[in-house]
C-alpha cells in the first residue's frame, strides 16, 4: 500500500439525528460511539491499588502522589470510545480510536481481559513489547486471533495483550484498550495496523475512515466512526482531500484554519 495513495478524512459535526450500528448498502461500516466522564470512585479505587503495589515493591506509597491523576481528568473529558470483539466467539471491549498510534491492545487491571483459552481461533504468539504514549506507558505481549468490527472479521490481527500500565490514566479509564489508526511506520512490533489489514482483506471499498463527533455534552450518543468512505448525513457540501506530509501521522500542511460556531 503506497504512502502517496493513503488519504484522510476527520469531520466534525453537530448532532442531527441519532445513529445506528451498520454496514448500509453504501460500502460504508458505521461504529458507534460515546463518550464518558470522569468517574471518581473508579479514580479513588485505582489510586488505593496503585499505592497498595508501590507499598508492597518499595516499603512504602512511593510513586503514589496526585501528580499523574492532573493529566487523567483531562483525558478523560474527551474519550470517545466504541466496541469491537476478539475472537471465536467474540469477546467485546471497548477501545479508544487513536490517530496517534498503530496497535490494538487490551488492557489488565480494572478491565475487561481477554481470554485466549475461550477462543477457537487464537494463535499463541508471546513476543513481548512496550508502547509509551504521553500519558504513561504500556508493556505486555502479543497475540493473534480474529477481530470483529462490526460487521467486518478481520482475520489473524495481532495485538497487545497488556501485562502492566504505568499510568493511572489507564487504570482508571472506562475504555478497555486502544485501537490504533495510524501507518505502519509507527507500529510497535512492524504490526500492520487493523484498518489496513480491513484494505488488505478487501472489506472496505475505500482506503478512507472519518469520525463525527457529537458535541451535544448531555447526549450519551458520542457519534460514530466510519470505514471505508463518508457518511453523507453530517455534512453538507464537498471534502477536500490531502496528502499527508510525514509517513507515520496523520499530518498535513495548514496555511489557515477557521472554526465556525
Amino acid at each position: 500500500m503506497e504512502q502517496k495513495l493513503l488519504w484522510f478524512s476527520i469531520c466534525l459535526w453537530t448532532l442531527s439525528c441519532s445513529l445506528l450500528l451498520d454496514a448500509a448498502s453504501d460500502g460504508l461500516l458505521r461504529i458507534n460511539v460515546k463518550k464518558i466522564a470522569l468517574d471518581v470512585e473508579t479514580l479513588s479505587a485505582a489510586r488505593y491499588a496503585r499505592r497498595e503495589q508501590n507499598r508492597i515493591k518499595y516499603g512504602s506509597d512511593f510513586g503514589g502522589s496526585d501528580v499523574d491523576i492532573v493529566p487523567l481528568k483531562n483525558y478523560l473529558d474527551a474519550q470517545y470510545f466504541g466496541e469491537i470483539g476478539i475472537g471465536t466467539p467474540p469477546q467485546n471491549f471497548t477501545v479508544i480510536f487513536d490517530t496517534g498510534s498503530s496497535n490494538l491492545w487490551i488492557a489488565c487491571l480494572f478491565h475487561h481481559k481477554f481470554k485466549a483459552s475461550k477462543s477457537s481461533s487464537y494463535t499463541k504468539n508471546g513476543e513481548s513489547c512496550k508502547i509509551t504514549y504521553g500519558s504513561g506507558t504500556i508493556s505486555g505481549f502479543f497475540s493473534q486471533d480474529h477481530v470483529l468490527v462490526g460487521d467486518l472479521l478481520i482475520k489473524d490481527q495481532v495485538f497487545i495483550e497488556t501485562t502492566r500500565e504505568s499510568s493511572l490514566t489507564f487504570l482508571v479509564a472506562k475504555f478497555d484498550g486502544i485501537l490504533g489508526l495510524g501507518f505502519p511506520e509507527i507500529s510497535v512490533g512492524s504490526v500492520p495496523p487493523l484498518w489496513y489489514s480491513m484494505a488488505e482483506q478487501k472489506l472496505i471499498d475505500k482506503k478512507v475512515f472519518s469520525f463525527w463527533l457529537n458535541r451535544n455534552e448531555n447526549d450519551e450518543n458520542g457519534g460514530e466512526i466510519v470505514f471505508g468512505g463518508v457518511d453523507s448525513k453530517h455534512f453538507k457540501g464537498d471534502h477536500t482531500y490531502v496528502p499527508i506530509t510525514r509517513k507515520g501521522y496523520w499530518q498535513a500542511s495548514v496555511l489557515e484554519a477557521a472554526l465556525l460556531l
